[in-house]
């Protein structure tokens, strides 16, 4: 795992983890309005960066290797913590185990989605054989493409998010075969099978949620049942929508989070 920094390092910590099969460059838009007020750290994981021969293992070492950065960085105290999608589920793992303190935690309308035995096994090779294409190709493959155009077809007010969600996962920095199939099966069966506790409250932080109504009322029990009060950011957009396509306004409501307002 490495880490990219950008800002005045006077100013709040805030660290960005990425979601599924994502490279750090998802956030390349928002660290310019971000650093205004934060400075940002951008987690990039292990086997989705170009700069390393690595693979990806599982959640926990990368939750390991975030712990014992901010602890050698920042005495093991940050002001902020984003996680996109994938990334939120880390977020709440850090502060499940407390190891390093945050107080302001924002979950990404992730979906906290868990499986195990027989069920995570085939849905993370299922996984790891369409996204592997995908990344290493650049490209979405043509009947992706295809279906796409028809869901957007149906729906034209659509159009953007779709075009910008799949494009989070098609980083030219990782095509032609820099991200081992592996690392995309370890990545998303390690998601699955990490248990996400039950009514996780830490002193000190508050869990922020970025909950996106289109993806159903399912998702905001969940948080509701992870999490001890959560304050829930009811956004009426798909998932991710608000930080793929509202840049200005998904930092607004990062910076309401953090109190760095006015």
């Amino acid at each position: 795992m490495k880490f990219y920094t950008y800002g005045e390092p006077e100013k709040p910590v805030i660290l960005l983890i990425p979601g599924t099969c994502c490279h750090h460059s998802i956030f390349d838009e928002v660290v310019p309005l971000l650093k205004e007020r934060c400075f940002v750290v951008v987690a990039s994981f292990s086997g989705f960066d170009e700069t390393e021969n690595s693979v990806y293992k599982d959640m926990d070492t990368e939750t390991f290797a975030i712990e014992k950065y901010v602890i050698e960085r920042f005495g093991g105290h940050i002001a902020g913590c984003y996680g996109c999608s994938l990334g939120g589920s880390f977020a709440a793992y850090l502060v499940q185990r407390g190891i390093i303190r945050i107080d302001q935690a924002i979950i990404g309308s992730s979906d906290m989605d868990e499986a195990h035995g027989l069920s995570a096994v085939l849905q993370s090779k299922l996984i790891a054989s369409i996204m592997y294409k995908w990344i290493k190709n650049g490209a979405l493959p043509n009947w992706m493409k295809r279906l796409n155009e028809k869901k957007i077809k149906k729906h034209p007010d659509q159009a953007e998010y779709r075009n910008k969600f799949m494009n989070m996962f098609l980083s030219p920095s990782l095509a032609g075969g820099i991200v081992k199939k592996k690392s995309i099966y370890n990545q998303f069966y390690s998601d699955l099978v990490t248990v996400i506790e039950n009514g996780i409250s830490r002193l000190g932080t508050t869990i922020h949620v970025f909950y996106a109504v289109k993806m159903g009322e399912k998702y905001e029990e969940r948080y509701r049942t992870h999490f001890v009060n959560p304050d829930i950011r009811r956004h009426n957009m798909y998932h991710e929508e608000l930080f793929a396509c509202f840049p200005k306004v998904w930092t607004a409501e990062v910076f309401s989070c953090m109190g760095l307002v006015g």
